[in-house]
């Protein structure tokens, strides 16, 4: 697997969260071991990126955390394009 940034990481958390997730789907889904998953939730439930309804025990995500979604796949989109320009530059 090749290296995954912080936010990538992260944005594969909300991700998963985004319609109720336990800790195991979230820990698969994002390909972490339980002890990087319990450093993210708790990193991210301390920036209110996501909270954890004791009800049903799932985490679900905050709106602070579907903005961020937003704005990391909008820029994802910015440089995917800035890749691929510089791709068909180098082939020409």
């Amino acid at each position: 697997m090749k290296y995954r940034s912080r936010n990538e990481i992260v944005f594969m958390i909300l991700e998963s969260a985004s319609t109720g997730a336990t800790k195991t789907k979230i820990m698969y889904k994002a390909y972490l071991s339980y002890a990087q998953l319990k450093e993210y939730l708790s990193y991210m439930e301390s920036n209110n990126l996501i909270k954890y309804e004791k009800e049903m025990q799932v985490y679900t995500i905050t709106e602070k955390g579907r903005r961020m979604m937003k704005l990391y796949e909008e820029i994802d989109e910015m440089t995917a394009k800035k890749g691929e320009e510089k791709i068909a530059k180098a082939a020409r």
